[in-house]
Parts: structure tokens; C-alpha cells; sequence
């Protein structure tokens, strides 16, 4: 089963990437409409942002493979709730890394149109997880995904929060 799951996540990975990667370098064509420009930095630390988020991304996809039992895909979700690696830190690192990967790749390019389309990634993202991940999530998983909302931020990590009192009263962001 795991095995099985870790190959389908293997797609989701190169398509992902690929899909991702593809857009960005698309969207460089529309700069030269935009008339805007991004600061000048040596690409290698655009490359080395954008490194980072797609190996975020892919620790994740497995994740949901080995310890998820599932993929990303509604049609073939995690059979567990994924609590491990990136997910003690925030509830959506697969988004965080898409996202820190675009700017990265924005910033290697000097592409405001690419900086645009991952601002645009964030925006979809944010609106699927509140429209769509989360409710599901909690019909799914309920008190256990109750508990870990209260521990752990949407977006940003922080230090972890108790599920005492204090964090109850509280709306996780």
C-alpha cells in the first residue's frame, strides 16, 4: 500500500514541479507589459529560495505517502492525519513551499509577472484550504484535527501552543 501510494505521490511530485515551474517561466513573458522591476539579486539565491520550497513540497507529497497512507488528491486522501516534519510547524507547508518556490524562481528571473503568479498561487491556495481542505478535515478527522488547529498556525510557524485554556479562546490564523 505504502509502496503504492509513494508512486503515485512521485507523479504528483514531477507534475507539480514541472506544472509549477513551467508557469513561472511562462509568465516572464508578461513583463514587459507590466513595466515593473524587481530588485537585482544574484540568481544562484533565487535558485537556492526556490530549491528550498520545491524539497519542502516533496518531504510533504511523501509524507502523505508514508505516513498519510494517500496523496494530495481529494480522490485518494490521507487515511491518517498527518501531524509529522513540516506539518508540526504549519498546517499547509505544500502551499508554503509552492509559494517560497515561485518567489524564488520570481527573483532568479527578476520577473514581477512571476512574483504576481505566486501571489495569485497563495490567494488559490488560501481559498481552497478555507473553502474546501479545512471543512473536510474536520468532518474527516474531527476532535484530532480540532486539537491540531488549536496547536498549529495556518501559514506561519510559531512556537507551538497548548491546547490549554488560553489557546481555546483563541482563533488559530
Amino acid at each position: 500500500m505504502k509502496v503504492l501510494a509513494a508512486g503515485r505521490t512521485l507523479v504528483y511530485v514531477i507534475v507539480f514541479v514541472l506544472g509549477w515551474g513551467w508557469l513561472a517561466h511562462a509568465a516572464q513573458r508578461l513583463d514587459r507589459h507590466l513595466g515593473l522591476q524587481l530588485p537585482s539579486l544574484p540568481p544562484p539565491l533565487g535558485y537556492l529560495m526556490s530549491a528550498a520550497g520545491t524539497a519542502l513540497v516533496v518531504v510533504c507529497l511523501f509524507a502523505f505517502a508514508w505516513r498519510g497512507r494517500g496523496t494530495p488528491a481529494p480522490f485518494d486522501a490521507p487515511r491518517k492525519l498527518i501531524v509529522w516534519g513540516p506539518y508540526r510547524f504549519v498546517r499547509n507547508p505544500i502551499y508554503v513551499g509552492v509559494v517560497v518556490a515561485l518567489v524564488g524562481i520570481a527573483l532568479a528571473l527578476r520577473s514581477p509577472s512571476a512574483l504576481l503568479l505566486a501571489a495569485a498561487a497563495w490567494l488559490l491556495a488560501h481559498a481552497l484550504v478555507m473553502l474546501y481542505e479545512e471543512p473536510s478535515l474536520r468532518r474527516r478527522f474531527g476532535a484530532s484535527y480540532e486539537r491540531y488547529v488549536l496547536e498549529v498556525d495556518r501559514w506561519l510557524p510559531r512556537r507551538r501552543r497548548a491546547a490549554s485554556g488560553r489557546a481555546r479562546g483563541r482563533r488559530s490564523s
